[in-house]
């Protein structure tokens, strides 16, 4: 009945599926959660935009991309300009003059290139092993010490020194008071959430939530001539080379009967003693103005079986698996995989909607489709 199978109404899933019908192909799509939206699904509650799965910024430079989204959604003003809570005091992100200056004093860009320039010059390591060595020689032990190490431990699981340096490939040092966080030339977040932009993305599309594709795969292929899976590679193939490693999040979401709990989008919590890493104030990505107001706290865990898996450990032992069934996928021509589990990848949104947008490219392209 279908040309594509869909598995998984995430925004890899959506764009796809929309870009698809819109050259004329049938598309039905299928998710286990109970919602459309994947990770980036929000909820309505007390008229606030709860953002279910962590903050989700839209940010990108791609004039192609930036066009496209917005045929879907009207987005705001939003830029996200982080904190960070550290030993009892509150610094500006990403590292800018006004974290130079409340951390070091300094006031001119010249003061604090000196300063940086000191600090990183106590570490030479001639090829960083760690991301702990690779973070000092970048910024130095200050920046390192307050803001990096204690975060990245409970992020990752792992003490700094035994998680690998490609994770920290640079370190934004901007000597600006600039406290927008992204470079880039777009940014914001849809009025209303995100669920709505899924939403329309979808239109007139079939969708199939609380469905498991792989507990009855067979009939589920049956319905159409090829399959975009986007979830877990390595359990699409019943975990054949082994188990893929994941970091996966718990949130807690909190109502409050307060209008402002913290006067920011996003506080970042560095110390170790601290056992999540962040607090989302939802409201303000909107400018809300509501009487009380919703939080979510964010816990870092290690991934089980049936939890969701937020983040590839992309280390060298999960990298030479990946490359086994990538070899795999390759010789299963009916079915492609794409979006962060499908690719076992980190990927922005804009990286999300590129990709699944050249991958329809791409199938066009190609014989026979």
């Amino acid at each position: 009945m279908y040309d594509y199978l869909i598995v998984g109404a995430g925004l890899y899933g959506a764009v796809f599926a929309q870009v698809m019908t819109g050259q004329g192909k049938r598309c039905l799509v299928i998710d286990r959660r109970k919602h459309i939206g994947g990770n980036i699904y929000t909820s309505v509650k007390d008229g606030i935009v709860i953002h279910q799965y962590g903050a989700h910024i839209f940010h990108t430079s791609n004039d192609e991309v930036w066009k496209y989204i917005n045929r879907f959604a009207r987005f705001n003003h939003f830029v996200n300009s982080p904190l960070a809570y550290s030993k009892g005091k509150i610094y500006n992100l990403p590292f800018n003059m006004n974290t130079f200056n409340r951390l070091w004093g300094v006031i001119t860009p010249d003061e604090a290139r000196e300063k940086i320039a000191e600090q990183c010059a106590e570490y030479r390591f001639e090829r960083p092993s760690n991301l702990e060595e690779q973070a000092l020689q970048l910024c130095g032990k200050d920046i390192y010490h307050l803001f990096i190490k204690e975060y990245t431990e409970k992020q990752w699981g792992r003490k700094a020194h035994l998680l690998p340096a490609s994770i920290i490939k640079r370190i934004p040092l901007r000597l600006t008071y600039d406290n927008n966080y992204f470079d880039d030339v777009y940014q914001g977040i849809p009025i209303g959430g995100y669920h709505g932009l899924v939403q329309n993305l979808l239109e007139g599309i079939p969708v199939y939530t609380e469905v498991d594709y792989l507990k009855n795969r067979g009939e589920w292929d049956s319905k159409a001539r090829r399959v975009l899976f986007t979830g877990c590679i390595d359990e699409y193939y019943n975990h054949c080379f082994g188990q893929l490693s994941y970091r996966s999040l718990r949130f807690e979401h909190e109502h409050l009967d307060k209008a402002d709990f913290q006067g920011n989008a996003v506080v970042n919590y560095n110390d170790a003693d601290v056992p999540f890493t962040r607090i989302i104030e939802h409201k303000h990505f909107e400018f809300g103005r509501q009487s009380t107001t919703w939080i979510t706290k964010e816990y870092p865990q290690a991934y089980e079986k049936g939890m969701e898996p937020f983040y590839p450990i992309r280390d060298a032992e999960n990298l030479k698996r990946l490359e086994k069934y990538n070899e795999l996928a390759a010789s299963t021509p009916r079915v492609l995989f794409g979006g962060r589990l499908g690719l076992y990848a980190y990927m922005d949104m804009d990286d999300t909607i590129e990709a699944a947008m050249m991958m329809v490219k791409q199938e066009l392209n190609s014989k026979g489709v």
